[in-house]
Order: C-alpha cells, then structure tokens, then sequence
C-alpha cells in the first residue's frame, strides 16, 4: 500500500465528507478540517521519506544489493515503530482522530472510535491498493517477458512510470 502526495487532497475531503455525513462528526470549517487531515498525511509521508533515504544510504555506505532494500526498510521502520502494509492503516486512522481531537476546525466527534477507524481505514485502502492495482495492470501489459530478467525489469519500470503518470499519481 503506498500513498501519493498528489492523492492526499482527495483522501482527505473524502474523510472529512463520509465521517460528516455519517454524523460522526460536526465540522465548522470543512476546508480547515480537511487541511489538518491532510498534514496527518503529508507527516506520515515525510516519515516514509526519510526511511526511504535512510535504508538507502545504509545501503550504499555497505555496498549492499537492491534486493536487500525491502528488508533493511522494514527493520528502520521497526525500530521507529514505524507502521507498514495494512498496519498503516490503522496508523493513520489514529493520528487523525488524534488530530480530531486537537483540531479548532472539529466541533464535536460523536461517533465511536472505532466505528470510526472503520471508516476511515476503508476510505484509506481504496486510495492507498492503486500500486496493487498499477502493478497487476503492469504485469498483465508485460506478460510475455519472462520475470526477472533485465528487460522484464526495464519494461516493468517503463510501464509502471507510464501508468503512474496517467493515473496523475506522479
């Protein structure tokens, strides 16, 4: 699962929208709230950044192979208590009702905590699967290259940059 910078917008009003609608919470600036949403987001992505930078400085700095990034990113983000995969989900979820709770822009939160989670872990998911989805679409475009081999690589990377740009994910 992976969040873009050029989705955080959408997610957020989507957010405020359901959570509003549902009556979970009472919003006196809607535009304010979804900006406080949005620095949750922007934050977290600023966290996945700088581990990013991390594992591959520790990477260079030992001369270890690509393969070994995935591996050594996880055990950075472990150390932070940094969340990963679905775990993001809930990660984020939580530091925006905490942000809810902080926030001049919510009046009241009435709903259930997590009800609420709920909520927005599902909006979350459906923005944050379209690498899942991106590179289904790639490895069906690209199924005649033999996986793992360096033109499957080229094409894999070409394709997806192609996709991703459509999609305005880049």
């Amino acid at each position: 699962m992976k969040l873009y910078a050029t989705k955080i917008p959408v997610i957020a009003a989507e957010l405020i929208r359901k959570l509003k609608d549902d009556g979970d919470i009472e919003v006196n600036d809607p535009k304010e709230a979804q900006l406080d949403v949005e620095a949750v987001l922007k934050e977290y992505l600023r966290l996945d950044r700088e581990l990013t930078e991390q594992a591959k400085d520790y990477m260079e700095r030992r001369r270890l192979p690509y393969e070994q990034f995935g591996k050594i990113k996880r055990e950075f983000a472990e150390k932070r208590d940094f969340p990963s995969g679905e775990d993001s989900l809930l990660y984020l979820a939580n530091q925006t009702l905490e942000a809810f709770m902080h926030s001049q822009s919510i009046d009241e939160v009435f709903g259930d905590d997590g009800d609420m989670r709920k909520k927005m872990a599902a909006v979350l998911k459906k923005h944050m699967q379209v690498d899942a989805d991106i590179d289904r679409e790639v490895r069906r475009r690209i199924k005649n290259l033999e996986e793992g081999t360096a033109t499957w690589e080229v094409e894999y990377a070409r394709v997806m940059e192609g996709l991703r740009q459509q999609k305005k994910l880049l």
